[in-house]
């Protein structure tokens, strides 16, 4: 293998070098990536540059050739592929948008060797695939996936400004008795209990989260509700609901142990606007079960 020479455009330009490395040598760890920048593999117009470097418009990247063991190449099943294929809702040149199924992470970790966003790079060959945001690995819905760093930093920064209408589906234990239109405004903590298990709590001590709930049918036992987020905090459908006293259905963190088999939490809309662009509206159909023999 031989080192491989790229110009910087203006999709790249202002980004720090390490980061651009990291995100181009997808596989490779991060510690490998420092180390070639420290020992001067890395070259910026022919010259070493330390990790904090800016990349400038047209500037020559010299990038050595850093293999990934196998071992760490996600290799998708052809089941994941055919999933992954079907539940695309869009696509051009700048996203995709795919209708997550229930149980599939969107990344790798400890537990999953190939998430949504490792598997999908594999099935198109493009490193430059990026979440524009998470979705939990039990949430099914609309999920935004970048294929440039432009479209990702204006994605990003719209989300950051509230700028991203989210609406979600949810399907609660109990019948709805809090009138057409409830604002909750309870602060959230993250918290770690002695367990190790990660948990958000209710607490003025938390960051301000804000969620808007509307019932859209009421049954025997349970309602489904639409959930407009204000903010965008951990687990902040899931927690609101439950301070309600109205858990979502599935939820073993957050309510009662189910027979469910699945968290019945479902991104249901996405609005925004691109710069230039027409407002884009995403939907993804509630699935049947959330009113199915209910």
């Amino acid at each position: 293998m031989s080192a491989k020479y790229l110009i910087i455009d203006d999709s790249h330009a202002g980004q720090r070098i390490d980061n651009f490395l990291i995100g181009f040598l997808k596989g490779v760890p991060h510690s490998r990536v420092y180390k070639a920048l420290r020992k001067g593999e890395v070259r910026v117009n022919k010259g070493r540059v330390q990790a904090l470097y800016r990349l400038a418009l047209h500037d020559s990247v010299r990038i050595p050739p850093l293999r990934v063991a196998e071992r760490d190449i996600a290799k998708p099943s052809a089941r994941l592929r055919s999933c992954i294929d079907e539940a695309i809702l869009f696509e051009d040149d700048n996203l995709i948008v795919i209708n997550k199924p229930s149980g599939l992470a969107v990344h790798a970790g400890s537990d999953v060797q190939c998430g949504l966003i490792e598997a999908l790079r594999e099935m198109r060959h493009d490193t430059h695939l990026s979440l524009a945001h998470r979705l939990d690995r039990d949430t099914s819905g609309c999920l935004l996936i970048t294929k440039n760093r432009k479209t990702l930093l204006e994605l990003q920064a719209l989300q950051k400004n509230h700028l991203i209408q989210k609406t979600y589906a949810l399907l609660v234990e109990g019948t709805w008795n809090l009138g057409k239109k409830k604002h909750v405004t309870l602060s959230l903590l993250k918290n770690q209990l002695k367990s190790g298990e990660r948990m958000v709590v209710v607490d003025d001590a938390g960051k301000p989260a804000e969620t808007i709930f509307e019932p859209m049918k009421i049954f025997q036992k349970t309602t489904l509700l639409r959930a407009q987020l204000i903010t965008g905090r951990t687990h902040q459908i899931r927690v609101h609901a439950s301070a309600l006293g109205f858990p979502i259905v599935g939820d073993e963190k957050y309510g009662t142990k189910s027979r469910e088999k699945r968290l019945f939490l479902h991104a249901q809309r996405l609005v925004f606007t691109l710069s230039g662009k027409k407002p884009c509206v995403f939907e993804a159909p509630i699935p049947d079960e959330f009113t199915q023999n209910r």
